[in-house]
């Protein structure tokens, strides 16, 4: 009982000391309440002081400190009954439970494990690989990558081969967003922020998602009443700013004295002492393709057979045309032959050859690997504008000029469009009207017709004819007063002009007004002899200058005469090989002159030699320059037709080869984008050629129409064509003696 005094006195004590701090407020006369303690709690002091307890001689035994704590115990555990009562109340989570340690026999408290729920946040959990930063390539040899929390080996998974890596990318559609992790050794999918920042990292943008490249700035120097007013620094610039450094030329200097006296030696590349080897038969590294397989020989057949059937055997018939073929003619390099046994098979003679030859073949004939392209047809051919939508062009026959028995070699339009005149073999010229074919005018002279040209003025009126070394000017009837005259002073004027410094062998002879007549030439140019048959006129854009080719001649037969001044001189004193055609640039001083394979360009004001073209055509027989002069067609016996552009080569831009006989003129439109060309087919090709002033846009070529008129008479078919100036017609002559008129 003294024990349970004892220990009762003790709890009284300890209820005595809780009381206690209340006692010294009390004294001060200050009031200090806890949080839970109200106002009204005053009345718990009181005035009263316990007396100290007294020493109790039994607390030193071990019976009362045995039931002290036997006591001590009971409250303890009273209390964590209240604790766990008021935990669970509130606490979320499974109470701890207490077991003994099976190491140290202590009672210990082990929690359960917390099962992750769908709030939780996968980024904090632990990774199991808890080596560290260490190089992965120390487990390469082991079965384990590393040790998790617990000090336990996470071993290696399992990795399948490629094949298996494929069908999984296959199989899970998710696979391409997954990373491989080094320390676990497996693909761990990415979220979608690292996702995010790869594909801005992709597309050159910033991998913050929050960055705004376009925020506005903040004005922080400007606006109103944040201007800057005085200078950051009014210092004066230092003199080291544009003063050399003399420190840094001491340095520089030294430098250079110890180079020079050889104590600052270079470092020279070091010898490798080591013997290098190299693998003789190691290909070199090559960005070239690898050389392709050599093809297989083909497998026999039943003729190769040693028992073939009877059908493939030859018979002497046979046998006896195949030895008389050449090697190179037979359609197989042996004759079948049957054997009743494969013993009696003799031994094959030809082998040695056979394998030379294909040793041959493999070593010399190259093997290219050829890509077969799987293209439409008919997305090859651009796409051109529809023929009607160029209208106008010549569509039909509208009328027919004959010279009965001989061919329409040569003919000419005079400039307004309304005459034109035409020549035969027989020596005839012809002067009809255009629009109903109605004969006007007829000369005769000696010898054939070579060549007929209008003059281009407009004042004045009347045409050159070549003949045999001659070239007589022809004024036509029914002009008008004030035309006639200007022509007639012109071509006969009453005081002839002074003659040239230098001699020339042309003779120009006027017919004396009592002898002229209108059947008769006004002004004749007889040419050197031997220059042979003047096969064409062309006239110069003004009309005072026209050359002639013709088919002889120290000169190349090439021939520029100025008919105010009745002077005539040869632009080349030699020329290389046998011209062909010449024409006038219509703007610039230029001459074009073709030969048999080249047209070569000259300026005339600066006697030089301009440029070359070079058409690929074996026999030029026509030859036209555009009206803007930047464009040149050419064509040839050959068949092709050339389509120069001055300003992009000196070879065809177009090459059209539309005819099935050999070219024999070309004409451009000087006013229409038109152009046609005549061939010995019997036929004419009318084409449309439009050219832009920019330089930059190709001329577009269009095919418009075939004109079918003309027949072919020993071999020759539509000699030579000229359009209309003001109209859209077209005027050709041919082989058969007809001049048709074409009109849209």
């Amino acid at each position: 009982m003294g024990v349970l005094d004892t220990a009762g006195r003790k709890r009284k004590q300890r209820a005595d000391e809780d009381a206690a701090p209340a006692l010294f407020p009390a004294a001060v006369d200050m009031a200090m309440h806890s949080d839970e303690e109200g106002d009204n709690e005053d009345s718990d002091v009181n005035d009263e002081v316990d007396e100290f307890p007294e020493i109790d001689a039994q607390s030193d035994s071990e019976e009362y400190d045995s039931a002290v704590d036997a006591d001590e115990e009971e409250d303890d555990e009273a209390d964590d009954d209240d604790n766990a009562s008021s935990d669970d109340e509130h606490h979320i989570f499974s109470r701890p439970k207490t077991v003994v340690s099976d190491i140290t026999g202590q009672p210990k408290r082990v929690y359960p494990e917390i099962e992750p729920d769908y709030d939780s946040d996968s980024s904090t959990e632990d990774t199991p690989n808890r080596v560290g930063n260490v190089p992965m390539h120390w487990y390469d040899d082991l079965p384990h990558v590393g040790y998790d929390i617990d000090g336990k080996k996470v071993l290696r998974p399992a990795r399948g081969d490629e094949l298996d890596k494929f069908l999984q990318t296959v199989e899970d559609p998710s696979a391409w967003t997954s990373a491989f992790d080094k320390n676990t050794q497996m693909d761990k999918p990415l979220t979608p922020e690292e996702l995010d920042i790869i594909r801005r990292l992709h597309d050159h943008e910033n991998p913050d998602a929050g960055y705004d490249p376009y925020e506005p700035m903040t004005e922080w120097f400007t606006g109103k009443g944040k201007e800057e007013v005085m200078p950051l620094s009014a210092a004066p610039e230092p003199k080291r700013r544009w003063v050399p450094s003399k420190w840094e030329k001491k340095k520089v200097m030294k430098i250079v004295r110890a180079i020079r006296q050889g104590r600052i030696v270079p470092n020279k590349p070091k010898a490798s002492t080591q013997q290098q080897f190299y693998s003789i038969w190691a290909e070199p590294s090559t960005s070239h393709a690898p050389s392709l397989p050599a093809p297989k020989t083909k497998l026999p057949t039943n003729s190769e057979s040693y028992n073939p059937p009877e059908e493939y055997l030859p018979t002497e018939g046979e046998r006896k045309e195949w030895e008389e073929k050449d090697p190179e003619d037979r359609e197989r390099d042996y004759l079948p032959q049957k054997y009743s046994a494969l013993r009696l098979v003799p031994g094959y003679d030809r082998f040695i050859k056979e394998r030379f030859n294909r040793q041959l073949d493999l070593y010399l004939a190259p093997r290219v690997q050829r890509a077969k392209l799987n293209i439409d047809p008919k997305s090859l051919i651009p796409k051109l504008p529809s023929p009607s939508s160029l209208r106008p062009f010549p569509t039909y026959k509208s009328s027919t000029f004959s010279h009965s028995g001989s061919f329409a070699r040569c003919l000419s339009l005079s400039p307004n469009g309304a005459w034109a005149v035409s020549g035969d073999d027989k020596g005839v010229v012809s002067m009809w009207e255009v629009n109903v074919g109605r004969e006007v005018k007829q000369w005769k002279f000696s010898s054939k017709i070579g060549s007929i040209e209008w003059c281009p003025r407009t004042d004045v009126s009347y045409f050159a004819v070549g003949i045999e070394e001659t070239l007589h000017f022809i004024i036509p009837p029914n002009l008008p007063a004030a035309v006639y005259n200007l022509t007639y002073k012109l071509l006969a004027p009453a005081t002839l002009p002074p003659p040239s410094e230098t001699p020339s062998a042309v003779k120009w002879t006027t017919t004396s007004s009592s002898k002229w007549t209108i059947d008769t030439p006004i002004l004749t140019l007889n040419l050197p002899q031997s220059s042979g048959f003047p096969k064409q006129i062309a006239w110069h854009r003004k009309g005072d200058y026209l050359a002639t080719v013709a088919g002889g001649g120290p000169q190349g037969g090439v021939w520029i005469h100025q008919v105010s001044k009745r002077h005539s001189q040869a632009p080349f004193k030699k020329i290389r090989g046998d011209v062909q055609l010449v024409q006038f640039h219509p703007v610039k001083p230029h001459f074009f002159v073709a030969t048999q394979q080249y047209v070569r360009i000259y300026n005339l004001a600066e006697q030089t030699l301009l440029k070359t073209l070079m058409p690929g055509i074996k026999w030029i027989s026509s030859m036209d320059v555009h009206s803007s002069g930047d464009h040149v067609i050419v064509g040839g016996y050959d068949r092709k037709l050339c389509w120069f552009d001055l300003d992009l080569s000196e070879k065809p831009y177009k090459v059209l080869r539309y005819h099935s006989r050999a070219i024999r003129s070309l004409h451009f439109h000087p006013t229409y984008p038109l152009f046609a060309s005549s061939s010995d087919d019997g036929t004419i090709q009318l084409f449309h050629s439009r050219v832009y002033n920019d330089l930059m846009t190709d001329p577009l070529i269009v095919p418009l129409k075939i004109l079918r008129g003309h027949e072919v008479k020993d071999g020759l078919g539509v000699l030579q064509i000229k359009w209309c100036n003001s109209h859209p017609w077209l005027v050709s002559g041919g082989a058969d003696g007809a001049v048709n008129v074409w009109c849209s």
